[in-house]
């Protein structure tokens, strides 16, 4: 039984187009999320996290003039 060069394993290979719409598939997924994602951290650094910490702040303030029973 004669061995497989490398050359036609590395064809047989690139021939196979076996799992290749998943790959599109998941690439395309990632060029839609990654701008998605660094939209949400960039709001979440700029606009959310400001106005979260305003509202411990105001909670925390809250608790301080809070009377005990």
């Amino acid at each position: 039984m004669k061995k497989p060069s490398l050359w036609s394993l590395l064809k047989k290979v690139h021939e196979n187009e076996e799992g290749a719409v998943s790959l599109e598939t998941v690439l395309i997924i990632g060029a839609i999320a990654l701008p998605i994602l660094i939209l949400l951290l960039w709001a979440w650094n700029n606009k959310i996290k400001p106005y979260f910490n305003q509202g411990l702040d105001n909670l925390e303030a809250g608790s301080n003039t809070a009377q005990t029973p």
